[in-house]
């Protein structure tokens, strides 16, 4: 745990009683802050006292008294609407922050360095790729962020430490004080508009992630869309290197047909099997320009890659029986990410649906021809089902259960197919599933369940 000491003899209400906002209250706490702790949910808020927190009503509470006022990044900051706290903080003319700005102040002049990783689609894929290639390289990098361990929970920073960290573009708004010594911009399409209101308001949050680099800081920023290229186009007095997969870039990194080229410097990643596809593909044209910005050979690098499992939940292969693959990409929850899996396959057995998002699969149809047939879950089902109506064969499945059990036995009856039974829902999972995650390990746990079925360990599909 890291003390937050930069916030000593501060007094700071936190609201979110969840894994970041306890963390945070911690590291408050140990750091000497006074600290307000509160949330909507009253069951949360018992639990919490009596475990000793600081429990205050922050609708009681008189927000002049406060220094700073920490958000769980998962509160409405502007939209739909404010959150009736966010309204009463504006009010009394505190700032507005998350636990990862109490971090980046802790991190300050201590001379670690922070490679900031975010974009619609990968970055989680890409921060834990990041994170291995520089381990493997022999550099002291540690993973935390929005990808799963709360920052505080890494260890203290020093001289040589590199934290990677991946921020949803929510922990983006609440990080002013954000300065990576490397940001990367994947890739920008429509997410959480519900929370930001337009695809361009979308599109300046997440460019915030440069907003204060200058001088030595690199930019790396993939320019296959067109909302990033306009933000790589905006971007000066430091060092940009842009990535693509779609051409070659004279004076960045490429990666056309899973060849990746930085001027003379080649790595041929067809065959790495954490690193399957053109989506993987951008991410190891982010691994090479970051692991290049600090310092590592190309020999380390590759030999990084090449060792790079992938990340459970995206792209994972889970088993196999006789020419069927089982591939569990669960956290493929928008439609874009949903195409990166199926781009990489043929003779797809479909397993889709969930809370749709915006569009739906239209955006999906180039990738019709390539599904033997879909088997529908959740709430979308129905809606999904029109889309597909006349172009793919389907079933309503409604739940994960039929649905493996029916992709399974379909793809089975193939006899000397290669087959794909695929879990890429294009959809969030809170209609049945708590998270991605959850959905995920229930998909791997019925595949494992099957008659056959030999489990595959360690390798991403």
């Amino acid at each position: 745990m890291i003390a937050a000491t930069t916030f000593n003899n501060k007094k700071v209400a936190v609201f979110g009683l969840g894994r970041t906002g306890l963390t945070v209250i911690e590291a408050l706490q140990k750091g000497g802050a006074d600290v307000w702790a509160f949330d909507d949910n009253a069951a949360a808020c018992e639990k919490a006292r009596a475990n000793g927190l600081p429990i205050v009503d922050l609708h009681e509470a008189d927000f002049s008294q406060l220094d700073s006022y920490v958000l769980s990044p998962g509160v409405p900051l502007t939209h739909p609407k404010p959150h009736w706290s966010v309204e009463k903080a504006k009010a009394a003319g505190v700032e507005i922050i998350g636990d990862t700005e109490v971090f980046v102040r802790q991190v300050a002049g201590t001379g670690a360095k922070i490679v900031g990783i975010t974009g619609t689609n990968g970055k989680s894929t890409t921060t834990a790729l990041i994170g291995h290639v520089l381990k493997s390289g022999g550099l002291d990098a540690e993973i935390g962020g929005n990808i799963g361990t709360a920052v505080f929970l890494l260890s203290p920073p020093t001289k040589n430490k590199i934290y990677v960290l991946e921020f949803s573009s929510y922990q983006l708004d609440l990080t002013p004080s954000l300065k990576p010594d490397v940001a990367v911009l994947m890739n920008l399409s429509p997410d959480h508009l519900d929370r930001h209101g337009s695809m361009e308001n979308y599109a300046r949050v997440k460019a915030k992630i440069f907003a204060l680099q200058s001088g030595r800081d690199v930019g790396v920023v993939g320019v296959d869309d067109d909302w990033c290229r306009a933000i790589a186009g905006q971007l000066s007095g430091h060092e940009i290197v842009e990535i693509s997969v779609e051409r070659y870039i004279e004076n960045g990194v490429s990666a056309l047909d899973g060849f990746l080229k930085s001027g003379d410097e080649r790595i041929d990643l067809n065959g790495m099997h954490g690193l399957r596809g053109n989506h993987n593909w951008q991410n190891a044209c982010a691994a090479f320009a970051v692991g290049r910005a600090l310092g590592l050979s190309v020999d380390a690098i590759e030999i990084g890659m090449k060792s790079f499992a992938g990340l459970v939940h995206r792209m994972e292969m889970v088993g196999q029986i006789g020419n069927v693959l089982f591939v569990n990409d669960s956290k493929g929850t928008n439609a874009d990410a949903a195409g990166h899996a199926l781009a990489t396959f043929e003779n797809i057995y479909w397993i889709a649906g969930g809370r749709s998002k915006q569009d739906g699969i239209e955006p999906l149809r180039q990738y019709f021809p390539k599904i033997s047939q879909a088997y529908l879950i959740g709430e979308s089902a129905r809606s999904f089902a029109n889309t597909l109506d006349g172009v793919v064969k389907y079933e309503v499945c409604n739940t994960l259960e039929i649905a493996v059990a029916h992709a399974a036995r379909d793809a089975a009856s193939k006899v000397g197919e290669q087959g794909v039974v695929l879990l890429s829902p294009a959809c969030a999972s809170f209609d049945q599933f708590l998270n991605f995650e959850v959905r995920g390990d229930v998909f791997r746990g019925l595949v494992s369940d099957l008659e056959g079925i030999e489990l595959t360990k360690g390798v991403a599909a």
